[in-house]
């Protein structure tokens, strides 16, 4: 396993589920995890988990479908650690609803979530990372089997498979590798976005 001792990993959604995992398993790796959720709750106890192994943490609460709250993410990132070697895009929503039951506040939250969030994000931090010449951004890809009153979710999740194409391209010369994961059926997926960052 890569050791990411010195490292600064902003992961998003990591209040919960693969969000949560990844930023256990970078912080056991000797990673500074810098964890983001909309729920303090939530937060509270992956920072609780990763402390109690011993892991450095800190939790910043935003919600990162908009801008502003990104910037103020990100300075408040910066203003702690001075810089961002990785961010790991988990942060997402799932409305279960059909396409002729969803109103459009859900469709809209869900690419907002789901794609803006993740846009601005990589164009913000692709910024920061630009300056010292490298930095990797893994977008977390869908993870529900099947696509029966997900429009929204699918739909967002396939723009944003796009967007990791595009971004890696253009971002590769400035030394920044940016993927798409593909959370796998069975599988550690949070074994698998180390080994892709190391």
């Amino acid at each position: 396993m890569v050791d990411f001792s010195g490292k600064i990993v902003l992961i998003t959604g990591a209040g919960k589920g693969t969000g949560r995992s990844v930023a256990e398993a970078f912080a056991a790796q000797g990673a500074t995890v810098a964890v983001n959720d909309v729920s303090p709750v939530n937060l509270d106890e992956t920072m609780a988990h990763i402390l109690a192994s011993g892991g450095q943490v800190r939790a910043y609460v935003e919600d990162i479908a908009k801008k502003m709250p990104i910037q103020t993410l990100l300075n408040s990132v910066l203003d702690d650690f001075g810089r961002i070697d990785i961010l790991i895009n988990c942060a997402e929503v799932e409305p279960q609803k059909t396409v002729l039951e969803m109103d459009d506040w859900d469709w809209q939250r869900t690419l907002d979530v789901n794609l803006s969030g993740p846009f601005l994000l990589t164009q913000s931090v692709g910024r920061i990372m630009k300056e010292k010449g490298d930095g990797v951004i893994v977008h977390v890809g869908e993870r529900a089997k099947g696509p029966e009153n997900r429009a929204a979710y699918f739909a967002s999740k396939a723009g944003l498979a796009a967007l990791s194409a595009l971004a890696a391209y253009e971002l590769s010369e400035f030394g920044i590798r940016v993927y798409h994961f593909q959370p796998e059926k069975t599988g550690d997926t949070a074994k698998y976005i180390l080994e892709l960052c190391g």
